[in-house]
C-alpha cells in the first residue's frame, strides 16, 4: 500500500443540501485524512480549465455550468491508497448503480448531480490537487 493524495469536491448538489459534514464523515471513517481544504465557487473559466479533458464530451458545458452555479468544498484527502479509496467511498458515477452506503448512493441526485468528484488516477490527482493548492506539497 502506499501512501498518497488525492483531490475531492463536494459539489454543488451537496454543499446546497449542506451535507458537507456527513460527507467528510465518510472519508474520515474510512481512513482518510483531510490535508487541505476550502470553499469556494468557481468561475466559468476555471470549470472550464479543470474540465478541460471533458472539453469534446456533449456534456461538457452543462457539466462546466453546473460545478460553477455554487459553492463547491475542495480538498486533499490522504492516506493509504488515497485514491482508489476515495473512489470506493464515493461509489459509481450513476448512483443508480452505486453500492448501498457509498456517498453517491446515499446522497447523489442523478448522474449530473452526483455529489462529489474524485481524482481517476496518481495523474489526475497530482494535477487537480495543483489546480486548487498550489502550494500543497
Amino acid at each position: 500500500m502506499a501512501y498518497e493524495h488525492t483531490l475531492s469536491i463536494i459539489k454543488p448538489d451537496a454543499t446546497s443540501r449542506n451535507l458537507i459534514g456527513k460527507i467528510i464523515q465518510l472519508f474520515e471513517g474510512n481512513g482518510l485524512s483531510i490535508s487541505a481544504c476550502k470553499m469556494l465557487t468557481l468561475t466559468q473559466e476555471q470549470g472550464k480549465e479543470f474540465y478541460i479533458e471533458h472539453k469534446e464530451r456533449p456534456f461538457y458545458d452543462d457539466l462546466v455550468s453546473y460545478i460553477s452555479s455554487e459553492p463547491v468544498l475542495v480538498q486533499v484527502l490522504s492516506g493509504e491508497d488515497a485514491i482508489a479509496k476515495n473512489r470506493q467511498i464515493m461509489g459509481a458515477t450513476n448512483p443508480a448503480d452505486a453500492e448501498a452506503g457509498t456517498i453517491r448512493a446515499l446522497y447523489a441526485e442523478s448522474i449530473d448531480r452526483n455529489s462529489v468528484h474524485g481524482s481517476d488516477s496518481t495523474q489526475s490527482a497530482k494535477r487537480e490537487i495543483n489546480f486548487f493548492f498550489p502550494d500543497f506539497t
